[in-house]
C-alpha cells in the first residue's frame, strides 16, 4: 500500500496530478482537489509522476509496510 499526503494550503489547484493519476486525484470544481489517501502499490510510478509534476510540491507519497503498521497498531 502506499500512503498519499496533499498539502491542501499549499495546492493551488493547477490539476498536473488529476491529469496524470485520474484514478487517484480529481478535480472537485475549478480549485477543490479530491484524492485516495491510500492506494495500491500498482500505482506506485503514476504517483511519483504526479507528485513530481506538482508545481508547488503539495504532494506526499509514502510506501507502508503493512507488517509493521499491523503491529503498531495492535498496541
Amino acid at each position: 500500500m502506499v500512503r498519499i499526503a496533499v498539502d491542501l494550503n499549499r495546492c493551488q489547484g493547477y490539476a498536473q496530478c488529476a491529469f496524470l493519476a485520474p484514478e487517484i486525484f480529481t478535480m472537485h470544481g475549478d480549485e477543490a482537489l479530491l484524492y485516495d489517501p491510500e492506494a495500491d502499490e500498482a500505482q506506485r510510478a503514476k504517483l511519483a509522476q504526479a507528485a513530481a509534476a506538482c508545481p508547488v510540491q503539495a504532494i506526499l507519497v509514502d510506501a507502508v509496510d503493512a507488517s509493521a503498521e499491523a503491529v503498531s497498531g495492535a498496541r
